[in-house]
């Protein structure tokens, strides 16, 4: 099984929305992912908005792929440099740390993973 970055058994992000780019509702990687989904997030209406300007719209609906768009408060498996990007920007979500994949930590300083976690630790 994989690790989360507490070094345990990854847990899951969401099944509503099915998150993961494997779809399989966890923040798992492996060599064909090359955008590193590995960070659970709970999104917020700022970082969507965010991730819109910078080009990557994920509050919009795009059926045709199964995706319903998503709102504010849902948990979705995040590219980790794009939740580095954001968190740049001062628009980082609230991270998940039992079900982010040990390999955000190649991106991302844990102590600021533990900052915007949802239940700090």
């Amino acid at each position: 099984m994989a690790r989360n970055v507490l070094g345990t058994d990854l847990q899951d992000c969401s099944r509503d929305p099915l998150t993961g780019f494997y779809r399989d509702g966890c923040c798992n990687t492996g060599g064909d992912d090359v955008g590193v989904h590995t960070v659970c997030a709970r999104v917020t209406a700022q970082f969507l908005e965010f991730s819109a300007s910078v080009g990557n719209d994920l509050s919009t609906p795009n059926p045709q792929h199964g995706f319903a768009g998503l709102r504010p408060g849902d948990q979705w498996c995040l590219c980790a440099p794009r939740w580095q990007e954001a968190l740049e920007a001062g628009a980082a979500p609230a991270v998940v740390l039992e079900a982010t994949h040990v390999a955000t930590l190649e991106w991302v300083d844990l102590a600021d993973l533990r900052a915007h976690a949802v239940d700090p630790i």
